[in-house]
């Protein structure tokens, strides 16, 4: 079975709020995460409808069937820290991470759904 994969790196959101939207994803066919997304209110919807657009575009090269579709694997993994320094009374600084996500999406195409048992 052939799959179609995308990948965002270094996206600038903490791994842990896109895990939020990106785990309302899983299982759903590609049109029904891509509708889903676009009424989510996070920061994160947009990105996320952008990588599905274009796992879709890569399934289309691969000349898979694009209408039986679904989200096989949807993973979000942390990426590099940056770490910056905030000011603070007294001459001391505190440390401020602003940290960055890795997010990954395999499409497959659904399976089961057009072959049905023989009875004997």
């Amino acid at each position: 079975m052939t799959e179609a994969k995308a990948q965002l790196n270094d996206y600038r959101q903490s791994p842990r709020k896109v895990r939020l939207v990106a785990n309302t994803l899983r299982g759903k066919s590609v049109e029904e995460a891509i509708t889903v997304l676009s009424f989510i209110p996070k920061r994160s919807a947009l990105p996320l409808q952008k990588l599905l657009a274009s796992a879709l575009a890569n399934a289309k090269n691969l000349s898979l069937p694009t209408e039986s579709l679904v989200v096989k694997s949807i993973e979000v993994n942390s990426g590099t820290t940056l770490y910056r320094r905030r000011p603070r009374s007294k001459g001391m600084a505190n440390p401020i991470r602003k940290r960055t996500s890795h997010v990954s999406v395999t499409l497959a195409a659904k399976n089961g759904s057009t072959s049905s048992p023989q009875v004997t």
